[in-house]
């Protein structure tokens, strides 16, 4: 074979691999693995169906309302991470729950804006609407992953790699660190073994929330010191609501420190603008005789 044909007969399986890698498309294939390894060893979703109803809503709600508002059609990748992350963190025995979580959900990103930006993570605005507005009909995943350490250690694993490429590990390295640290301290104040503290990170809901929600390239913020002071911020706000014993703790940490932090950055980048804007001097007004 020419070197040439070799060339072009090697950069085939290369293009593909890198299609494969593409930032778009790895975190759809790293949570459809995270669901499934949690639902054939812990059952952790409630069928099958449900889950489907939420992507098919969720996908279906970008399209028509990305062609609406701006005019193209969007790609499916981000809504599809939307509508599985619904069917895996939500509980309820009702289909009609997440297939208005999923729409919730997308259409959070178009009717809830600030300055020509949606500022709250899509799935997690949806599901913790969801558990405010109907907790009478659903509740959030709390399964944890029991003592199947290799199942664990392979999500853990991946995600950091996806992360890492992402140049988002950070975030999640931060966050981690601060719940750790943060789980010591609050098994000192109530008394309770560390191992029951810490134990929840260790669960599916965590692994959603820590690879994919507070990393969130469209909701946070730009600067890797201020997405760090912010997965501190949002680490803290948790303790101190599940000192309180907040359930969903960690998605509503997120739901208040995550916008607020966007709408932070967003007013000192328009004060920067303005001290930086060149002033107007005003044109010289002709002599009157």
């Amino acid at each position: 074979m020419s070197q040439p044909a070799a060339a072009v007969s090697q950069a085939a399986p290369n293009a593909a691999w890198k299609r494969l890698l593409d930032s778009r498309f790895a975190p759809p294939v790293f949570i459809t693995l995270i669901l499934l390894v949690g639902n054939l060893s812990f059952g952790i979703l409630e069928s099958y169906q449900k889950t489907l109803l939420a992507i098919v809503t969720s996908i279906a709600g970008e399209l028509i309302l990305g062609r609406i508002f701006l005019r193209k059609w969007l790609h499916p990748a981000s809504a599809y991470i939307t509508g599985i992350s619904v069917g895996i963190l939500l509980r309820s025995p009702a289909y009609w729950t997440f297939a208005l979580c999923a729409a919730l959900s997308i259409t959070s990103k178009y009717a809830l804006r600030f300055r020509g930006r949606h500022i709250w993570n899509p799935s997690n605005l949806g599901i913790c609407a969801m558990l405010f507005l109907a907790s009478d009909s659903v509740a959030g995943l709390s399964i944890q992953w029991g003592n199947n350490l290799a199942s664990l250690i392979v999500i853990w694993v991946l995600g950091s790699l996806i992360l890492w490429r992402a140049r988002r590990i950070h975030i999640t390295a931060v966050y981690v660190a601060s719940f750790i640290a943060l789980s010591f301290l609050r098994a000192w104040i109530t008394g309770d073994p560390w191992q029951s503290e810490i134990s929840p990170i260790t669960g599916p809901m965590y692994q959603l929330f820590m690879f994919f929600m507070i990393t969130d390239p469209k909701t946070t913020v730009r600067s890797r010191t201020g997405q760090c002071v912010v997965a501190v911020g949002i680490a803290v706000v948790e303790f101190f609501m599940r000192l309180d014993s907040s359930v969903y703790a960690p998605l509503y940490a997120l739901f208040w420190v995550g916008p607020a932090a966007l709408v932070v950055e967003m007013w000192m980048d328009s004060r920067r603008s303005r001290a930086t804007a060149p002033a107007i001097t005003p044109s010289p007004q002709p002599a009157r005789p």
